[in-house]
């Protein structure tokens, strides 16, 4: 954008903010002297938000200092990054607030690929995000030596015993300059709080994705008063354990998908049995001792060689689930594994790799769970599912070595109350099927649930489900949306062979 458009952009954006107020600041933002944006006690500047594969996003940065113990406020304390991405229009004076998955995920970097999902909600509300404490720009804990040296082991290594030495390099490198027990939800919603009040905004509305369902709940409950609408997308009760039920979900969405193709001609007789097919090339990848195959990386583009392993498997069918289009290849992926082509495999599995890595904080992930979740325990019916009881076991290894937080009585009551909530599920999602939707509406009388028909993980963005969103945090009534549009979503077909479906 030429500079003389930016300021012209950044002085609109001044005068539609100039009419929003709050408990502390009645005037609301403003424009300073240098040029510069003012909210309440915290001083903006211009920036931009980028994340590979979406254009980058206007906004306005800040730094909030925070005591690293609320309890303690005269002890250490940390810097919060801080963006807003002013209204369109003249603003309301209650933002939307995106808060964003993991635990880990970066909310600065995340946004970028929701901002047009955002963008009727816009014309009237500023977004405004923090990256929770431990993430992002807000003293992430990254052990980056530590994740480089775990992630290059060979697959035989991968063990709970190199979990929990992970975990133990981890956190001795981190606790010189974080208590690690103070990077979980509840301390991330005392800082939303605080960040609310140096604003002088009194009410938020805040819009949670995957995990950060969990924070918007946990807020709501804490802080009622404070809360004006909730929208939901991918649901995390407050009673799951997270973790405990990946292997199960992900069982139950390779199920749908896999009955797509034995439902689909094309697919059943190019491609076969997928089901017979998976459990042929686990039990191959498994026992291992296959020869390192030459195959293209995606990415770059070079020649790369590699073992096939069960990591690979694993990891593809897991995070490709998360999105129809990717899920609709699992079966042509997985019939050329078993024929002995791995080239497909080891190349998408790099792929996927490459676009996850780096975008999760460990360390604040392992404070989450370790803290919130210790009712975490090996489930003897996941020694059947493709993930088996893996994930649980590297959990639990970490979390012996990990420090533990204190978790709020009643962190697992179901939220309750009057509070409008908007509730949404994609039906082949992998991770948060739908029945965990259900099962947080059931409580709120003001709470609807909308299931998108053929989605998968995160559908913010998806069809119509922005002008829904939108009509939804303008009348804070979720039960008087039309949501018919959303019928006209359908799933992605199975792929039928290398060139896609069938026409």
């Amino acid at each position: 954008m030429p500079k003389r458009f930016r300021l012209l952009f950044l002085s609109s954006a001044l005068l539609a903010l100039s009419a929003c107020g709050g408990d502390g600041d009645a005037t609301g933002p403003r424009a300073t002297p240098d040029g510069n944006l003012r909210y309440g006690d915290i001083a903006f500047k211009p920036c931009s938000l980028s994340t590979a594969g979406v254009d980058a996003v206007e906004a306005q940065c800040a730094t909030l200092r925070v005591p690293e113990n609320h309890d303690a406020p005269d002890g250490r304390q940390i810097d919060l990054a801080v963006a807003l991405i002013p209204a369109d229009g003249q603003a309301e004076p209650d933002p939307l607030v995106m808060i964003a998955g993991g635990p880990g995920q970066s909310a600065l970097e995340s946004y970028p690929q929701l901002h047009d999902a955002f963008g009727d909600a816009r014309r009237n509300r500023s977004v405004l995000l923090v990256d929770a404490r431990g993430t992002g720009g807000s003293h992430p804990l990254d052990c980056e030596t530590e994740q480089a040296r775990y992630e290059a082991m060979a697959p035989a290594d991968l063990t709970p015993e190199a979990a929990a030495e992970y975990a133990e390099s981890c956190r001795k490198e981190l606790e010189a300059d974080a208590d690690l027990r103070f990077y979980t939800t509840t301390d991330h919603i005392r800082d939303l709080d605080l960040l609310r009040r140096k604003l002088g905004v009194e009410r938020l509305n805040l819009v949670g994705v995957s995990y950060g369902t969990r924070v918007a709940q946990q807020f709501a409950s804490r802080y009622p008063q404070h809360t004006r609408t909730l929208t939901l997308d991918s649901v995390v009760p407050n009673s799951l354990v997270l973790g405990q039920e990946h292997a199960r979900n992900l069982e139950a969405a390779l199920e749908q998908q896999f009955e797509r193709c034995a439902a689909d001609a094309a697919c059943k007789t190019q491609l076969g049995d997928t089901r017979q097919q998976l459990a042929q090339v686990r039990e191959t990848l498994r026992a291992g001792g296959l020869a390192p195959v030459r195959y293209r990386d995606p990415v770059s583009g070079q020649w790369r060689e590699d073992i096939p392993d069960f990591g690979h498997l694993a990891m593809l069918l897991r995070l490709y689930a998360y999105q129809p289009q990717a899920a609709a290849m699992l079966p042509l992926i997985v019939r050329d594994a078993a024929n002995g082509d791995y080239e497909s495999l080891l190349a998408q599995s790099r792929a996927i790799y490459a676009q996850i890595s780096g975008t999760m904080s460990a360390g604040m992930g392992m404070s989450v769970s370790c803290t919130e979740d210790p009712e975490l325990a090996v489930a003897p019916e996941d020694a059947d599912t493709v993930l088996g009881s893996e994930f649980v076991d590297f959990m639990l290894a970490q979390c012996k070595h990990w420090p533990k937080g204190e978790r709020p009585a009643g962190f697992r009551k179901p939220l309750a109350g009057d509070v409008p909530v908007l509730a949404i599920s994609g039906e082949f999602d992998p991770v948060t099927p739908p029945r965990y939707g259900d099962e947080v509406v059931e409580h709120l009388p003001n709470g609807r649930h909308l299931v998108l028909p053929g989605q998968g993980h995160s559908v913010l963005g998806i069809g119509c489900m922005p002008k829904l969103f939108a009509q939804f945090i303008e009348t804070a009534d979720a039960k008087a949306l039309d949501a018919e549009c959303l019928e006209r979503l359908k799933p992605t077909p199975p792929f039928a062979g290398t060139y896609g479906w069938e026409p």
